[in-house]
């Protein structure tokens, strides 16, 4: 796997022994993160949060094609922004399958010739290249954002990932624009509510019990500093935003917890877990990147300070 770029999870619903091990080497081979479930619990599973970039699916998971097309339609109207790529025994084209099961299916492939899943593996989950250095970077900024604001927590995260799904993690979340040159979209943070609320008051950060607005306050301190440093960072050519202002409306479905941007690109998505060493506890956060106005990262640049600017100003010592 190419530690040098994100990876995409991916559920796998194939049940054949025979095919399981090329499945895993593809994925392995093209930073893949491949998931299992058990039928019982699919469509569950679907509606929790997930970080999901595709699904995997097999003609002959349901038992019977017939079955198996009733499996895509519910996968399709549970998690529509999924693309479902099929697994087929002889053909590798939708041809000779149900109408309605074709509607919902973007691509089919042969488990003998992996070239059409390599391409529409590219063609919907990996069609934005993210720069290392942007990668790295937030990573960076956001660690110590996070470690100068919980002085007793350790910070940990997952490897960074490529995600379709539009599904809000916990129940609160902030967005925040990014505009430059060479991107314009948004950051968006995603937390649950209760464990936060514990973290402050495990840390004492609040004069009485934390409650909601403590939560908001706390988020929106975090997504500020973050962007603060990210437009420091990566947002220098203020002159570029007046070139392109088009707009398109966000979409939320509070029932659903549901999110749009008004684009089909995959999102940039980070996870980190805040873990007090003392009681175990755990937070996670969720942090997204999102360009749906704007994506032009072969003008991707990082505004580098001056060495000694920065040690006058008394961010860095000399040795």
């Amino acid at each position: 796997m190419n530690q040098n770029r994100p990876v995409s999870k991916v559920l796998v619903l194939d049940d054949s022994p025979a095919h399981a091990d090329a499945i895993k080497r593809f994925c392995d081979e093209h930073n893949l993160v491949g998931l299992k479930v058990r039928k019982n619990r699919l469509l569950s599973v679907l509606r929790s949060n997930i970080d999901l970039g595709a699904i995997l699916f097999s003609e002959s998971y349901g038992g019977s094609l017939e079955e198996s097309a009733e499996i895509a339609l519910k996968i399709s109207t549970v998690r529509p922004e999924l693309p479902i790529i099929i697994r087929r025994e002889s053909s590798p084209t939708l041809d000779g399958l149900p109408e309605g099961m074709r509607r919902v299916l973007c691509a089919a492939y042969l488990a003998g010739d992996m070239a059409p899943l390599r391409r529409v593996i590219d063609e919907y989950i990996f069609s934005l290249e993210y720069p290392n250095a942007l990668v790295r970077g937030i990573l960076e900024i956001t660690e110590s954002i996070l470690s100068s604001l919980f002085k007793d927590v350790s910070i940990t995260w997952d490897t960074p990932c490529i995600v379709r799904d539009r599904i809000i993690f916990g129940e609160v979340f902030s967005l925040i624009p990014l505009e430059s040159a060479w991107c314009r979209g948004y950051m968006m943070m995603q937390a649950e509510e209760q464990p936060i609320l514990e973290l402050l008051d495990r840390h004492e950060m609040c004069d009485a019990p934390a409650d909601f607005r403590d939560l908001n306050s706390l988020l929106g301190e975090i997504t500020n500093l973050i962007w603060g440093s990210f437009k420091n960072r990566y947002l220098g050519d203020a002159d570029a935003l007046a070139r392109n202002q088009v707009q398109v409306p966000l979409l939320v479905n509070h029932k659903q917890k549901y999110i749009s941007f008004g684009t089909a690109n995959p999102q940039l998505c980070f996870v980190y877990h805040l873990t007090n060493e003392q009681s175990g506890h755990t937070v996670k956060l969720h942090q997204r990147f999102i360009f749906n106005l704007s994506w032009s990262p072969e003008d991707f640049s990082e505004v580098t300070q001056d060495i000694g600017a920065v040690v006058e100003a008394g961010e860095l010592d000399l040795f």
